[in-house]
């Protein structure tokens, strides 16, 4: 599987069959809202001619649920995509007609493509907010999204025992796990390997005090390689 970060909370998972991209935020749309946090790493527009199978919204947010970037996906009708979003998304999302845009709210699964994937608890200023988990079938490796999210206990009865990785907030802020609650959090999954994104883009915070053993620190539109 590589999977590449998009900067912020994107990603893309690609198995060479199958491309799921999960919060793809690729422009500069934030600033306008809160000109504090503009973009210090620019856009790479190769990334906006992906042409994912199925895209995942976690949250209404302008950096999840980007009203510049996500248009230009989901206007597309060369591709017939599957969209899963909670419902604060899903309201917004359905009005593009050329997709298959599935209500994907907590306790949720969906599976398609040789993937099963389901909307776990998620906390955050968003109610609707999900966290996502993606389980390769053939494999039966799990990938863990949390999503923006804070520490909150009721999440773990949401979790398998047996997940890989973990994708997760580190940066603190917006009702985002500082690093010692992502460090305790990512602990408490019993996740093979951590994976802390969700930093850089609005701020200078440094991954490298996120010093899990176990964590692999990813470079912005690189693949994260995991060993």
């Amino acid at each position: 599987m590589k999977i590449t970060w998009l900067g912020q909370a994107g990603l893309i998972f690609d198995n060479g069959k199958v491309k799921i991209m999960v919060d793809p935020y690729l422009s500069n749309s934030v600033e306008k809202v809160e000109p504090f946090n503009y973009r210090r790493v620019p856009v790479k527009e190769e990334f906006l001619s992906v042409t994912p199978d199925v895209m995942i919204f976690t949250h209404d947010h302008l950096d999840h649920y980007d009203p510049e970037t996500a248009p230009i996906f989901l206007e597309r009708k060369e591709k017939r995509m599957t969209v899963l979003s909670p419902s604060s998304v899903w309201q917004k999302a359905r009005a593009f007609k050329s997709h298959n845009n599935v209500l994907f709210n907590r306790g949720t699964s969906w599976t398609e493509y040789g993937f099963r994937f389901t909307a776990v608890k998620a906390e955050h200023s968003d109610v609707h907010a999900i966290g996502v988990l993606i389980e390769e079938l053939d494999t039966a490796k799990i990938f863990y999204v949390t999503g923006d999210t804070l520490y909150n206990e009721a999440i773990f009865a949401d979790l398998p025992e047996n997940v890989d990785i973990i994708f997760l907030p580190i940066n603190g802020v917006g009702n985002n796990m500082n690093m010692a609650d992502a460090a305790r959090f990512a602990k408490n999954t019993g996740a093979r390997f951590v994976v802390p994104i969700h930093f850089g883009m609005f701020d200078e915070l440094s991954p490298e005090e996120f010093n899990l053993p176990n964590a692999v620190i990813p470079q912005i539109y690189q693949e994260i390689k995991i060993k």
